[in-house]
């Protein structure tokens, strides 16, 4: 595979001499919380600064995921990049690829992965452990910016899977709040319609239990493009009712 590296940080990673797989593996930095193992493998995450601009910079060894295409195995962050360049073309707002890369080394598979940092903004579960400060307005704009995204996301037939709140990002604007996703690793096809679609959903409402009644048919009404009092939010806030009880019965 050849290395990817975009067009828009390519200058300011040649100025740090950062611009190579070689250089982002053996650049010293601090961890941002302890490495995840498997397999005898390793992955993990570190912060890069370069003259203002944050990144995330993600290292990882020998840690692979087999799939029916990849029996043997590939770099989990292959798939990764894979999906944030699929987003990117399909128009779903997500995190954004600055390098990818890998190679092997005496038997070890090494990935690189550099993504933008979102400074300035939120994800939602900080916003949700605020939200009874926050405005009736901000509310409103939030779960309007859910709603979008999650309708994007699957009207481009595409399923996240993993559509928590600690995975969505929103920043206001002046007409609102713009929302976007990260940590696409589980994403696949949209394949079953409705099905797929509430269960994508789901995880997420469960772990909102602060949102109300209400609160939860406003973002249904945004994402179905249906009035509050429409007959299809009824039916879908019941088929999601019945899956959260499922879960929760577990």
């Amino acid at each position: 595979m050849t290395d990817f590296l975009a067009a828009e940080d390519r200058a300011l990673l040649q100025r740090h001499g950062l611009d190579s797989f070689e250089a982002l593996w053996a650049r010293q930095l601090d961890a941002v919380d302890e490495p995840n193992t498997s397999g005898g493998g390793w992955s993990s995450v570190f912060r890069l600064e370069l003259e203002g601009q944050g990144y995330y910079l993600k290292r990882q060894s020998n840690y692979l995921t087999r799939t029916l295409s990849h029996p043997f195995g590939e770099p989990s962050f292959s798939r990764e990049f894979r999906n944030i360049s699929r987003y990117r073309q399909l128009g779903i707002p997500a995190l954004q690829a600055v390098f990818y890369g890998q190679r092997k080394v005496n038997g070890e598979v090494r990935a690189v992965l550099l993504t933008r940092a979102l400074d300035g903004w939120d994800d939602l579960d900080s916003l949700l452990q605020r939200w009874p400060t926050l405005t009736a307005a901000q509310r409103t704009t939030i779960l309007k910016a859910c709603g979008q995204l999650a309708r994007r996301l699957h009207g481009m037939h595409q399923v996240h899977g993993c559509f928590y709140p600690k995975h969505i990002f929103l920043q206001a604007s002046d007409s609102g709040y713009q929302a976007q996703l990260i940590d696409l690793e589980k994403t696949r096809p949209l394949l079953f319609g409705q099905r797929d679609r509430i269960k994508d959903l789901e995880p997420l409402l469960r772990r909102a239990s602060i949102w109300s009644h209400d609160d939860v048919r406003q973002l249904l009404s945004v994402y179905l493009d249906q009035p509050l009092d429409s007959a299809l939010v009824d039916s879908w806030m019941t088929r999601l009712t019945i899956r959260r009880s499922h879960k929760e019965a577990r």
